[in-house]
Order: C-alpha cells, then sequence, then structure tokens
C-alpha cells in the first residue's frame, strides 16, 4: 500500500497552495506548520513572507485564510496576532486518515525514497575479554538504528568490529605456549565444551595471568612480541590458537547478544583482522597521494585544528616507525572495504564520544584520500557514559567494571518480581512469568539508554528502570498489554473508525499524536536519534491514559458506533506501540 500521508502534510500543502495564490513570488515557501497548544496547528511562515515582500503581515494571512476551504479537512482557520494562523482540522478527517493508517501493515510509514545503503559499525566487544556495561551503548543503539533504517527502506550492512588482533594476541598465545597446562576449556560441570560465560573465564583468567608477566618479565615481553610477528605472518601453530581464541570468544558473545534479546550473525562479525591484508596497501595509496607523510620514521596525516598541549600539530598515525600498524590504519582499511566493496552512501560508527578526535582525523583523511566525498558520508553516534546511581562512571563496590551479563542478569531478576505481583491478578502462567520477566529487564535496561539522548551520559538506576510508573519501558509495555486485555474483554464488539462521530478533547489529541508516527520515525532516521523514538512512544501512552480515563471503552459501555471507534483507536494505539517498541528492540507482553 501507498504510504498515507499525515494530516500535518495535507494541512501544510493546503496553505502553501492558499500562501502562493495570495502572493504568487512566494510560490513553493514553507508555511512552518507545527502543533500548537492554542489549536491543532500553527503557520508561523506568513511573518517572514510578508516582511521580505513589504507586505501587511496580518492582512496577508486574512486573504491566505480567505482561499483556504473549510470542512473536509480544515475544520476552522483564524488568524492570531501579527499574522500566525491557528488551525483545527476536523474530526471526520483524523478518523479517515487514521483509518487508512490502520489498513497498512506499515501504518501508513512512508518508504524513503532515496534510501541508499548504510553500513553500521555498532557492538564491538574484544576477543579473550569479558563484556562489560561500557560495550552496552553501542549494542543498543546501534541496533535500534539497524531497525529504524530497515524499516525506512535502507539497505543496512552490520558490521561488529571486534578487537581481534594486536600485541595482547602474541601475550596470550606466548603464555600458553609456555603454560600449555593453563589451556582447560571444559565446562565446571566435565563437558567437553564450555559454556560462553565459562570459556570466557578462563580466557580472561589467562589474559590477567599473561598480562602480569608481560608486565613484570622483559624476555618474556620480548618473546611476546615476536609471537605477534608470527601472527601477522600465519604461522600456523600460533595461528590455529588465535582462531581457537576467537571461536570461544564468539561463543561467549553471542550468549550475551542473546541475553540482550539481539541478534548477531557470524558474518557480519568482521573484527580488525579482517582488513589486515589491506594495511599495506592503504599506506601506499595514503603516501603516494600525499595525503600522508612520513615523521621520524613514522607515516603521518597532520591536520591544522589538531594540535597537542605544547601547541605542535598531533598527526593520525597510519603507521608506527618500527613498521606496525595501529588502530587507524584498521578504521581507514574499513572504510575502503566498505565503501568500495560493500557498496556504502553512509557509514555510521556507533561508538563512544571519548574517541570522537580519533574518528574526526580518520574521516578528515578518508575525504582527503577521496574514499568519502558529498556522495558517501561517514559519521560517529557518538554515545556518553553509563553512571551509577551517584553520577559517577558504573562501577561495582570494589571498585570493578561491571560485568555486562551480571548486570542483565539483576535486571531480568527486578523485573521477574515485579511481573510476579501482579501475575495472579492478570492470570499468569509460572512459564508466562519467566518469559514476561526476560522482556520485562531487557526492554527496561534498553529503554533507559534508548530514551536518553545517545551523547548524553545516563544514570543506571535499575530500581527507577523497572517501574510502572514514570519514563520506563514497564510504563509503554503495560500499556500495550493493558489495550490487549480491552480489546479482549470487548468481546463480539470489533474495532470500527467511524469519521462521522464528533469527538472528545482526549480522542482528538490521542488520534493526532498516532497520525504523527510516520513522521517521526523519518526524522529519527535521518538524524540518527532512536530517542525520539521513546519519547513519542512515552507520550502516546500518556495520552492513551488519558484517553482511557475520559473515555469510556468497556465499561461502563458507551453506544454502539462510540464504542466501536474507540477500539478502533486502541488497536491502532497498540499496533502503533508494538511497531514503536520493536524499533527499539524490546518486547511487548500481550498479558503483563
Amino acid at each position: 500500500m501507498a504510504s498515507v500521508p499525515s494530516l500535518a502534510s495535507s494541512v501544510n500543502q493546503r496553505v502553501a497552495d492558499a500562501l502562493a495564490s495570495a502572493l504568487p513570488e512566494a510560490g513553493g515557501a514553507d508555511p512552518l506548520l507545527r502543533r500548537s497548544d492554542r489549536a491543532d496547528f500553527q503557520a508561523n511562515g506568513i511573518l517572514a513572507l510578508a516582511k521580505k515582500a513589504k507586505a501587511n503581515p496580518r492582512e496577508l494571512a486574512t486573504t491566505v485564510v480567505a482561499g483556504i476551504p473549510t470542512g473536509d479537512l480544515i475544520q476552522e482557520i483564524e488568524v492570531s496576532g501579527p499574522g500566525f494562523l491557528n488551525i483545527t482540522v476536523a474530526d471526520g478527517a483524523i478518523i479517515s486518515t487514521l483509518a487508512a493508517r490502520a489498513a497498512d501493515d506499515r501504518l501508513g510509514v512512508p518508504l524513503n525514497a532515496s534510501a541508499g545503503t548504510t553500513v553500521i559499525d555498532y557492538a564491538q566487544p574484544n576477543v579473550a575479554k569479558e563484556m562489560h556495561v561500557g560495550h552496552l551503548r553501542s549494542a543498543v543503539i546501534g541496533a535500534a538504528m539497524v531497525e529504524i533504517l530497515e524499516f525506512t527502506g535502507e539497505k543496512v550492512v552490520r558490521r561488529h568490529h571486534i578487537g581481534d588482533w594486536g600485541t595482547q594476541f602474541g601475550m596470550l598465545i606466548q603464555y600458553l605456549l609456555e603454560h600449555p597446562h593453563e589451556l582447560d576449556h571444559k565446562s565446571a560441570d566435565g563437558d567437553e565444551q564450555a559454556s560462553g560465560e565459562e570459556a570466557m573465564s578462563n580466557l580472561n583468567r589467562l589474559y590477567k595471568a599473561s598480562r602480569a608477566l608481560f608486565d613484570s618479565d622483559e624476555e618474556f615481553k620480548t618473546r611476546a612480541r615476536a609471537r605477534v610477528v608470527d601472527l601477522q605472518a600465519g604461522e600456523p601453530e600460533t595461528l590455529a590458537l588465535w582462531q581457537r581464541f576467537v571461536d570461544e570468544s564468539k561463543i561467549y558473545f553471542y550468549s550475551v547478544f542473546n541475553k540482550l534479546d539481539m541478534d548477531i550473525q557470524d558474518p557480519d562479525v568482521v573484527g580488525e583482522s579482517g582488513y589486515n591484508d589491506m594495511l599495506v596497501e592503504t599506506c601506499k595509496l595514503l603516501e603516494e597521494s600525499g595525503v600522508a607523510v612520513r615523521s621520524n620514521g613514522a607515516l603521518c596525516v597532520f591536520f591544522e585544528d589538531v594540535k597537542g598541549p605544547d601547541g605542535n600539530p598531533t598527526p593520525l598515525i597510519v603507521q608506527k616507525s618500527d613498521g606496525g600498524f595501529g588502530y587507524a590504519a584498521t578504521d581507514l582499511s574499513a572504510i575502503r572495504d566498505r565503501v568500495t566493496n560493500l557498496g556504502a552512501t553512509e557509514l555510521i560508527y556507533v561508538v563512544d564520544a571519548r574517541q570522537s578526535l580519533h574518528f574526526k582525523m580518520v574521516f578528515e583523511t578518508a575525504r582527503r584520500a577521496g574514499w568519502l566525498s558529498d556522495e558517501v558520508k561517514a559519521v560517529q553516534l557518538a554515545f556518553g557514559t553509563v553512571l551509577g546511581k551517584d553520577g559517577k562512571p558504573f562501577k561495582t563496590r570494589e571498585g570493578e567494571t561491571v560485568r555486562l551479563v551480571d548486570l542483565l542478569d539483576e535486571a531480568v531478576e527486578r523485573a521477574t518480581a515485579v511481573v510476579r505481583e501482579k501475575a495472579e491478578k492478570v492470570g499468569l502462567t509460572e512459564a508466562e512469568i519467566v518469559e514476561n520477566g526476560q522482556y520485562v529487564g531487557i526492554g527496561a535496561v534498553k529503554y533507559a539508554d534508548l530514551s536518553t539522548s545517545a551523547s548524553r551520559d545516563y544514570k543506571f538506576d535499575l530500581d527507577q528502570m523497572v517501574s510502572l510508573n514514570g519514563d520506563t519501558s514497564v510504563y509503554l509495555q503495560y500499556a500495550y498489554a493493558r489495550i490487549r486485555s480491552i480489546l479482549r474483554r470487548a468481546g463480539d464488539r470489533k474495532p470500527v473508525a467511524h469519521p462521522e462521530l464528533e469527538l472528545a478533547p482526549a480522542e482528538r489529541a490521542l488520534g493526532l499524536h498516532l497520525d504523527g508516527f510516520g513522521e517521526l520515525i523519518a526524522e529519527a532516521a535521518a538524524e540518527h536519534a532512536p530517542h525520539k523514538v521513546a519519547a513519542y512512544l512515552y507520550q502516546l501512552s500518556s495520552l492513551f491514559t488519558t484517553f482511557y480515563t475520559e473515555c469510556p471503552v468497556v465499561k461502563p459501555e458507551p453506544e454502539l458506533v462510540v464504542g466501536e471507534n474507540r477500539l478502533f483507536l486502541c488497536e491502532l494505539t497498540a499496533r502503533t506501540l508494538s511497531k514503536g517498541m520493536s524499533l527499539l528492540g524490546i518486547r511487548t507482553p500481550e498479558k503483563l
């Protein structure tokens, strides 16, 4: 089905047509239509146009109003103040437009006609290291952006740039070759294959032991660095052990992502090692083009606006003086691959804000080299830090970084307790309690992250996250479950749109907000702003609560057509909530 024009776009077009008729030289001008607390919409563009045309703005506004027909779409339009237009849409237009949305599986949300291919780099854990709270935001924000972009018609290629290369692997491999008895991968109950968490616990223990030896023993450090050379050269025994680390780490990664209710596919995991064969050519291309120059033996890219504390330029080092490659070489090679081989028209990097300078320099280098352009852009979707209740970076009581699995398990445990409290009232089985506890707990963690602008820090407060009150996913999930309960209790009565009815204020407010869903999704996709979807859904739930309080749906039973129309608003609200929550990666239980 074709997309459904929103009421706002239809009203905007009608005002624009009348404006062009009243002031021909203003043809195509934007009336600047906005939602208003004085009417349904207010058009503010006439003042600036009148000033430009040296006309009286109120007189121009009056002429424009005279040229706008009322009745079908616009119920009432009046000139306010120096030349604002206050516009009230017809009740019938609200319900007719919503009926068209309800008839479409996509709720009338348009597909982006100019959609391209976006490669989104997110969820980037490190091999042989446990995932901690710092890995949460990249995964959650990135997964939501994937869903939003795909829903608007973008072709999305996922990339998980895991840390699987470098000095630490020479250190780990050398330690294991010298301490082979420590290579124990059996599970705690004696099975041959350890679970994801057990395998990572083993690797984490080995990493700490090898790091301690690396830092204290110069001879071991020398051997470990030589082992890195063996790894880069593809020496079979070294490479086999490295592959074992990677494979066991992936089992662990996938187990954590599974807890997060997130689907990570193996072909999308392309770590630092995936670009190893491109590094030499990347450096050659940069040096031959003059984008990078040799400085004290290192291959560097300089920027006029990037200087160190001493006032001297701080370069992006692509290749070290000893011939080794840093993160810059890998990131630049990844850009080449994503643009050339994957056909990307946009690259999105969901990366900690503390890496902003690095990516600013990498992107500028890629632009100078011609790998990025006006047609192919790269952006960092930078995110802030997860804080504890004290406003400081989230740590354990012992001052250590919080393991992500522990955090997720606690969220599910807290949420399950909340679900269990209401289980008897809504008739949940034990299996449903457990399942809903998972959905509510993980949803609470995701929503707390996504309801905050990505660039801002946020406080991790599980008590607030699993609360039924306030701006939480539980509030939204409960609103959805309540609507489903209402629809079940309606019995034989069905949701039917009745455009002929006069709407109560709460019905109008809910209907107008429902109609804005398509434009909201387009805006969130264009601005890479999943928090706008969360804000929209919270307001939708709040408007529904007001509607349900003021407009009886089931008891007391309203007149048949009024009841059918209200059930129609209930059903469309539920579908919109469910779709919006799914775009954020959050489940909506039918009973809660």
